[in-house]
């Protein structure tokens, strides 16, 4: 079998699957998949830092610090072992604040406690329930890479907000169509008068 590379899900790819975890499902093979709030706010959490899934579920509400009149994280990356110190939206530290709320969660505890493997599993019934394809936990940390750099943001933003160390590496993530070149080549054409 051929290797399968994750892609980056659109805005409305991200909802359907959002919703559709959230509200519960059952497989074509019949089995009944439950309402999962946990699973559908630690894709939310991903989608919306643009962390890896790894340090998502060990996130704490107080990895989260307010200072100097904003809210930022305060943690080391599993992964590249760098220190992440990224502003995060009010809009943000209030949806996760009211997870925890929500769900008896202290400030100390993981906010998401389950693996990554119970993620990513719970997500490929979803996927494949919804005939999406080369979706993985992954695609949301590209959804948000590809949702700021088409805001109109360059790439080296992309680059520092994903933490990578090159500019190749965040390149990668971008998902780059035939119809956005076409319009590129439209939007540049400099002729004389």
């Amino acid at each position: 079998m051929a290797n399968k590379k994750t892609r980056a899900i659109d805005k409305q790819e991200f909802e359907l699957i959002i919703s559709t975890i959230q509200k519960g499902f059952i497989t074509n093979t019949g089995q009944r998949i439950r309402p999962n709030v946990r699973v559908a706010a630690t894709l939310c959490c991903e989608a919306n830092l643009g962390l890896r899934i790894g340090d998502i579920v060990k996130l704490k509400l107080s990895d989260i610090v307010y200072e100097s009149g904003r809210y930022h994280l305060d943690i080391i990356e599993e992964k590249t072992r760098k220190k992440r110190t990224f502003t995060v939206p009010h809009e943000i530290y209030t949806y996760l604040q009211g997870y925890a709320l929500e769900n008896s969660i202290k400030p100390r505890q993981r906010l998401f406690d389950m693996t990554v493997r119970a993620v990513q599993s719970h997500l490929k019934l979803a996927t494949d329930y919804l005939g999406l394809e080369n979706v993985s936990t992954h695609s949301f940390r590209k959804f948000f890479a590809n949702s700021i750099y088409q805001q109109d943001y360059n790439v080296e933003i992309v680059r520092t907000l994903l933490n990578h160390s090159s500019i190749a590496v965040t390149q990668h993530y971008l998902s780059v169509d035939t119809k956005q070149v076409e319009q590129a080549l439209q939007k540049h054409i400099v002729l004389p008068a």
